[in-house]
C-alpha cells in the first residue's frame, strides 16, 4: 500500500501481517482526500485504524496531529513501525490501542477535539453505525467536524443525528464513503 499525496506522497507502507485486516483501497482513499480538499493544521483521529493509512495520509497532507486507534496489537505495532519508516515526528501522533468506543469515551473525557474522524471498521458487523452513533453522542467533535465513514455498501447509516448531518456519500464497487459534519 502507498500514501496518495503530500511529503510522504508514493511511499509504501506496511500491512499488517496476519490479520483479517481489509485494506482501504488508494483509489478510495484518493477519492476521499480529493473531497476532504485541505486537511492542513487539522487534529485527526484514525478509528480502527489497521495499517494506520487514514491518519498517514492526513499527516502526509499537513493534518498537525493524528490519534490512531487500534485494538489489534499486530496492526498497534505495524502502525508504530510505518510512522517510524517514515520517520514522523513522534510528536504529530499518538497510538491507543483500545477498542474504537472505548477510546471515544476516553478521548471526550479528557477533553480532546478533533477536527477530522477517519472511520474504518470491519464490514458486516454493524460498526459503522454504532460507532457514528457514539460519535455523535460524545464530545470529541470540534465545530465544523468531518467524519468519514467507510462501510460496506448496503449498510444504512442515519442521515441525519443530533450533532452529525450527512454531507455526501459516494459508492465504490462493493465500499460507501459517507461523509457527516459536525454542527
Amino acid at each position: 500500500m502507498r500514501i496518495i499525496g503530500g511529503l510522504y506522497k508514493s511511499r509504501l507502507i506496511e500491512m499488517p501481517k496476519g490479520t483479517d485486516i481489509r485494506p482501504t483501497q488508494d483509489k478510495v482513499r484518493q477519492a476521499v482526500f480529493n473531497i476532504l480538499r485541505d486537511v492542513n493544521g487539522m487534529r485527526a483521529l484514525d478509528l480502527y485504524a489497521g495499517s494506520g493509512a487514514y491518519g498517514i495520509e492526513a499527516i502526509s497532507r499537513g493534518a498537525g496531529h493524528a490519534t490512531f486507534v487500534e485494538n489489534n496489537a499486530r496492526c498497534v505495532q505495524t502502525i508504530s513501525s510505518n510512522l517510524q519508516l517514515l520517520k514522523v515526528d513522534s510528536l504529530k501522533y499518538d497510538i491507543i490501542r483500545l477498542k474504537a468506543e472505548e477510546a471515544v469515551s476516553r478521548l471526550g473525557s479528557e477533553a480532546k477535539l478533533f477536527d477530522l474522524v477517519f472511520v474504518d471498521p470491519p464490514y458486516y458487523e454493524g460498526l459503522a453505525k454504532k460507532c457514528l452513533i457514539t460519535l455523535d453522542a460524545c464530545d470529541i467533535l470540534a465545530q465544523s467536524a468531518l467524519v468519514v465513514i467507510e462501510h460496506y455498501k448496503r449498510d444504512d447509516l442515519p442521515a441525519e443525528l443530533t450533532k452529525l448531518k450527512l454531507l455526501t456519500e459516494r459508492r465504490y464497487s462493493d465500499t460507501k464513503i459517507s461523509i457527516f459534519r459536525a454542527g
